[in-house]
């Protein structure tokens, strides 16, 4: 019984011997393996840093894309309004020029004694002068 008590204490003891203790005797194999996977966490906590970092940017630039995108849209729109009013000024224009040429450059063009039977035609035809009574 007592052998077996001692065995029994030697390896309680063996238990609860500390672990600075134990990497100490563990030799320099052991110290070059944990140094090597502390670094190998450095560097995947620094990529993951990285990685967080690409991704917040890339969010933040898809965002400002879409709004990049949406104003362009909206200018676009806008072109296309504002071609359509100066066509339809155009078109407004080239009546307005068409009934001044009509109305006043064609009669100015034309002979004198085509203006004055165009002005008595007018006269005669209209209903001012068929109200007016003659003179005696």
């Amino acid at each position: 019984m007592n052998q077996h008590s001692t065995s029994d204490v030697s390896e309680q003891v063996h238990k609860f011997v500390p672990k600075e203790t134990l990497r100490q005797a563990a030799g320099p194999a052991d110290d070059a393996g944990r140094a090597v996977l502390a670094k190998l966490q450095q560097a995947a906590k620094l990529s993951n840093d990285n990685f967080d970092r690409a991704m917040a940017l890339a969010h933040k630039l898809s965002l400002q894309l879409r709004a990049a995108e949406d104003r362009m849209n909206q200018l676009q729109a806008e072109v296309e309004l504002y071609k359509d009013r100066a066509l339809r000024a155009e078109a407004w224009l080239q009546q307005i020029e068409k009934q001044i040429e009509e109305k006043f450059l064609a009669p100015m063009a034309a002979s004198p004694a085509e203006q004055t039977s165009r002005i008595l035609n007018d006269r005669s035809s209209s209903p001012e002068s068929a109200s007016v009574p003659a003179r005696r």
